[in-house]
């Protein structure tokens, strides 16, 4: 799963990495120990305009059919094997796709005292990366709505299997034009994208268990442990 991530850089370097554009105004400050049920930056293609637009939305996808936004609690991951089928995913999925902007991710393993020891996950030369993932809009009964989202996940790769059984989608640059792009139907050729990224690119080290506080977002949840 993925229940925690980091993008510690400036909201510019953002923009420039995504191609994006300000979908509305707001305060961007660097995430060390981003959480569920927070609001995080998403990037999501406009239809009409066809720009990329940079929005903060929801950790935790609401159902535009739910009862209520508790749901999202629960739903901060699908799995990539079932997206396309889970009522929760399968309209997200053909209408609503989106990428997570992010430079790194958490995650927990065994120690031999049988503690948690949290890890951190990065790729190669510490560079922005998108999380494959799906929003949705739901609205209440007073006409306020919230725009939420999840994270997908999908089998790990060599060297995170050591690590969790599960890892989030990792989108190669080159594949998030068609990830964004709604207007291709063909589910197989977007499921198809849902793949583990290369463990050649990947590096992990150990850090505080400060981060197992979701309250702690601060630059020393990501210095390695000496």
């Amino acid at each position: 799963m993925c229940g925690r991530f980091t993008l510690t850089v400036g909201l510019g370097e953002i923009l420039e990495r995504f191609q994006a554009e300000m979908a509305d105004e707001w305060e961007h400050k660097p995430r060390f120990n981003a959480a569920p049920t927070q609001m995080l930056p998403v990037v999501r293609m406009d239809e009409e305009s066809g720009t990329r637009t940079l929005t903060l939305m929801r950790w935790g996808l609401i159902p535009r059919w739910a009862k209520d936004r508790s749901i999202g609690n629960r739903l901060i991951n699908a799995r990539g094997e079932t997206v396309d089928t889970k009522p929760s995913f399968r309209h997200s999925l053909r209408r609503a796709r989106c990428i997570v902007p992010a430079d790194g991710f958490y995650e927990w393993t065994s120690t031999s005292d049988g503690k948690k020891q949290p890890l951190r996950i990065i790729l190669k030369g510490e560079r922005l990366f998108a999380f494959a993932g799906l929003w949705d809009r739901w609205e209440d009964d007073e006409g306020g709505s919230v725009d939420s989202f999840t994270i997908i996940t999908t089998r790990p790769n060599e060297k995170l299997a050591k690590v969790h059984n599960r890892m989030p989608v990792i989108l190669h640059q080159e594949e998030e034009v068609s990830w964004l792009d709604t207007n291709i139907k063909n589910l197989d050729m977007v499921t198809a994208l849902l793949e583990p990224y290369p463990a050649a690119e990947m590096e992990l080290y150990p850090v505080s268990s400060l981060v197992n506080s979701p309250k702690n977002d601060q630059v020393k949840c990501i210095d390695p442990l000496c």
